[in-house]
């Protein structure tokens, strides 16, 4: 095409396209850049913003390594990820959240009532519930994998101060669906904002803080891996996440109690926890698996 306009270079594009571009590629492409090209016309886009944005991804780049992605953080602030996870959701069941960069494999097994809290500064938090299919029927075979910052607001990954595989398990729940087990409250943390994409929350006015939360991965034969984390409901960023994992179905209560006949049994400190403990009680629901 050499008539190119500012109207017609979004049609030119897609005639270059070759007719044997698959399908998805082609739904994809051709909404990206009709969205991209009509935004660039909608705000007049100038030379220097464009190569503002252009410089954002350089850096971006420059500073992804094994250890950070900062990519998947910019992918985090703009709310990208967390739309993805919404919009492949079901419709029923505990809603997903996001993943965050901090997971990592091979976390040793805790069995039920076991203790994560261990040798970690901060009051005791009993952590239970069950998980169940969407009729309320216990799921059985549930596996659980769970990981928090300590209450530095660290992962252990990211602190060289934490044993490896601090605050991290894998758990079998029992055959009933429940899960139970001792740790530490987490504490709010922030996303790092050294980098562009604090250049771009600090441009806007935002802050980096995410409310404290517990991470889970939860698998069962026959139903949707689910992925997700849970926040207490009196956090003060519980609003404001930087990255927009809340979901109002995901806000859990911390209950204060300073008897230690309230302790639950089964647990492997038995009576022993620091006054006052604090339980927490919630439930997961997984959907069916989609043929």
């Amino acid at each position: 095409m050499r008539n190119v306009t500012t109207e017609t270079i979004t049609e030119a594009f897609l005639n270059y396209c070759s007719p044997e571009t698959a399908p998805r590629t082609w739904k994809v492409l051709e909404s990206l850049v009709t969205h991209l090209h009509a935004f660039a016309r909608e705000v007049n886009l100038t030379h220097e913003e464009w190569r503002l944005g252009l410089d954002l991804l350089k850096k971006t780049g420059e500073i992804t390594n094994d250890e950070r992605n900062e990519y998947v953080l910019l992918s985090d602030v703009l709310g990208l990820s967390s739309l993805v996870d919404m919009i492949n959701s079901p419709d029923v069941g505990t809603p997903s959240s996001v993943l965050g960069p901090f997971h990592i494999l091979g976390a040793p097994d805790l069995p039920v009532g076991g203790d994560l809290k261990r040798d970690n500064e901060g009051a005791t938090v009993i952590v239970s519930g069950k998980i169940t299919n969407p009729e309320g029927d216990p799921i059985s075979g549930a596996e659980l994998e769970i990981w928090q910052t300590a209450d530095n607001g660290l992962y252990s990954n990211q602190d060289a101060g934490q044993p490896d595989y601090n605050l991290r398990a894998h758990m079998r729940a029992m055959d009933d669906g429940r899960y139970m087990f001792t740790t530490v409250r987490p504490a709010p943390y922030t996303v790092p904002d050294d980098g562009p994409v604090g250049v771009l929350l600090h441009a806007t006015g935002r802050h980096p803080w995410r409310p404290s939360h517990l991470h889970f991965i939860i698998t069962a034969p026959g139903h949707r891996t689910l992925v997700t984390e849970v926040f207490p409901s009196d956090d003060p960023y519980l609003d404001e996440d930087a990255v927009f994992g809340v979901r109002e179905q995901l806000v859990m209560v911390y209950e204060e109690h300073s008897d230690p006949s309230e302790l639950p049994d089964g647990l492997a400190i038995g009576r022993s926890a620091t006054t006052p403990f604090f339980t927490v009680d919630f439930d997961f629901v997984l959907s069916p698996e989609t043929p």
